[in-house]
């Protein structure tokens, strides 16, 4: 298991690779085949993201664990960077991050170049963030959901496909607002 430095030097790393790409492009090589996941969590996520790596395996994800490694207590802005950075730089097609209620983590993983992450609570959300948004990311609050919801949302987040059309115009103009 990495250490809080070397888990820094990781994301500089990334960051790093991903600031060498055109502004408010994401790349498409690398680890992003349609079936690799980035996840983390902070010390409050950590237990469900343990669980949540199994079911992705089981469902023929390929899964990147950006940490944390225990339960000993971690800044949930590390932790969604590093997922964040994992799916700006195309290492990863999808990220999830897991803190106490999911809106830090989000709130974080927004300011990566390239990153729409959506936090969600139900089925609805899920989809919505998908369809509509074209999400690459995903939050959850692991204090205010169970595990087998979580379970439900994230296969809806990565089985829903971008609905396009309208929609495409309008991420488009959320993404313009990077540059």
């Amino acid at each position: 298991m990495p250490t809080d430095a070397e888990l820094k030097q990781i994301v500089q790393e990334v960051l790093q690779r991903t600031l060498e790409h055109q502004p408010g492009t994401v790349p498409t090589s690398g680890g992003c085949n349609g079936k690799t996941v980035a996840i983390g969590a902070d010390h409050g996520g950590f237990q469900m993201k343990e669980s949540l790596k199994g079911f992705l395996s089981e469902n023929g994800y390929t899964v990147v664990d950006c940490g944390t490694y225990s339960t000993d207590s971690v800044d949930y802005p590390d932790l969604a960077q590093a997922v964040a950075v994992k799916v700006a730089s195309g290492e990863a097609c999808r990220g999830i991050i897991i803190d106490g209620a999911g809106i830090g983590s989000c709130m974080a993983a927004n300011k990566v170049r390239g990153v729409r992450a959506a936090m969600c609570y139900d089925y609805a959300t899920a989809f919505n963030s998908r369809e509509h948004n074209n999400a690459n990311v995903l939050t959850l609050g692991a204090g205010l959901i169970g595990l087998n919801l979580a379970k439900q949302i994230v296969d809806t987040f990565l089985t829903t496909e971008f609905g396009g059309g309208r929609h495409a115009t309008r991420v488009d103009k959320i993404m313009a607002i990077e540059k």
